[in-house]
């Protein structure tokens, strides 16, 4: 009984474990400053003009004034995720031996699955000397909250996720000449994740629900080239991160409750960017962006007892990705700095049948504009906001049994998706 029961229930949390919330590509969370939000990220690799630069490049710390610098911010996510059924199949009543018995009401379309969340970060650099660089981040590098109601066409494939990992990033970095800069950083991530779900077994369907949490190490590195008094060229690179994951799954009305284990590792990414000043007012920026998605093919469950599988894989078959990204800064006086950017985001969901209800992916487009405030000579703050128009996306979910040899339910429907983001960041210098 318990496998019937365990119906695509790990799976589902696991992919939460890096879905994060719907304001970068796929499944990451890029919201690490104001400062990139209001350019839609354009160019972060090579901006490095506050402690920030120590998630998107460390070896711009190079470029931060002497002692010590300081960044803190935070990010309002405001994300609507609306789905629309058309044509989701019933899924069958199963009894204690999976054999089905009668049929689950379809359901409605759920509301609205998106949320509001905020996302802070925190950045400090010290300049050792002027050439030697060392600081620290702590960002949320996943984060996010799903939740549909009870009657949710779709809450057999998945009704609500919890997501929240946190990254610090100690960083150093060295200033080989005034041609080029080198950094390199660690990252210890820590995720705490909750995934519930709608069994099919008995005709009330109870709600499962699954917990999971690891830490993991990785490492980022990062290069910073001043060819010209007016052009730098940024290029980044952050690996994989490997998560052996360990939780329980429980279904109350069953009195059920098992430990469970999961390896799940994150994309790889590289980073081009590049920050160009035409003039004194003005700074051009630009940047493009590839993950290894295709890394992540299917999630294989576990009981931790026993090693046989728990539940059926989650099949992703994703695919790699590019970002590609556009922006502008206008020095407007000595006190006010204006941006603007744009940006493209491909999605590495294949196809309708891998699209599932707690991570409704799809390509997107960035609009971003903002500001910074130099508040004093020491002090600044910066104001960013961005709008997320992602592709109207179909979705032909199947749900199948644990051997995956039988297809229970097919999840029918549309999902229109948007996104406003809202941050702000405080700089200081001493």
């Amino acid at each position: 009984m318990n496998q019937h029961l365990a119906v695509r229930l790990l799976p589902g949390l696991i992919s939460m474990a890096f879905a994060g919330t719907a304001a970068a590509s796929g499944f990451q969370l890029q919201n690490q400053n104001a400062a990139g939000t209001s350019v839609a990220y354009a160019g972060a690799a090579a901006v490095a003009e506050d402690a920030s630069t120590i998630f998107f490049n460390p070896a711009g710390m190079t470029y931060l004034p002497m002692g010590h610098s300081i960044s803190l911010g935070a990010t309002a996510i405001q994300r609507s995720v609306r789905f629309s059924d058309t044509g989701t199949t019933s899924m069958p009543v199963l009894n204690a031996a999976g054999a089905p018995i009668g049929l689950h009401p379809v359901g409605d379309n759920g509301g609205n699955g998106g949320g509001t969340s905020v996302v802070p970060a925190f950045y400090y650099s010290y300049a050792i000397t002027p050439a030697l660089r060392a600081g620290v981040g702590v960002s949320v590098t996943f984060g996010s909250e799903t939740e549909y109601d009870d009657n949710f066409a779709g809450r057999f494939s998945g009704k609500y996720t919890s997501i929240h990992q946190i990254n610090l990033n100690p960083s150093l970095a060295y200033k080989v000449n005034d041609l080029l800069s080198i950094g390199f950083g660690l990252n210890f991530a820590k995720s705490e994740i909750e995934f519930r779900q709608h069994t099919p077994v008995s005709p009330a369907g109870p709600q499962g629900t699954l917990k999971g949490d690891d830490t993991a190490w990785g490492w980022n590195v990062g290069v910073m080239l001043q060819p010209t008094e007016h052009t730098r060229i940024g290029l980044a690179y952050r690996s994989k991160i490997k998560f052996d994951l360990e939780g329980s799954q429980k279904v109350p009305a069953f009195m059920m409750n098992r430990d469970i284990e999961a390896t799940l590792e994150t994309p790889d990414n590289f980073s081009l960017a590049i920050s160009h000043k035409l003039n004194d007012r003005l700074e051009l920026l630009a940047d493009a962006t590839w993950t290894g998605w295709s890394s992540v093919d299917a999630l294989m469950p576990v009981f931790a007892d026993t090693k046989g599988r728990a539940t059926a894989p989650l099949r992703y078959n994703f695919e790699d990705t590019w970002r590609v990204g556009v922006g502008a800064k206008y020095q407007l006086n000595n006190a006010w700095n204006l941006r603007a950017g744009i940006a493209y985001d491909e999605s590495p969901v294949p196809d309708s049948k891998h699209r599932t209800m707690t991570v409704p992916d799809s390509d997107r487009t960035w609009l971003a504009f903002g500001a910074r405030w130099q508040v004093n000579k020491n002090a600044s703050l910066d104001f960013g906001y961005a709008r997320i128009f992602f592709k109207n996306s179909d979705t032909a979910r199947p749900v199948t049994d644990t051997s995956e040899t039988v297809t229970l339910q097919t999840v029918h429907g549309k999902f229109k998706t948007h996104a406003n983001l809202y941050s702000v960041q405080m700089n200081y210098n001493f």
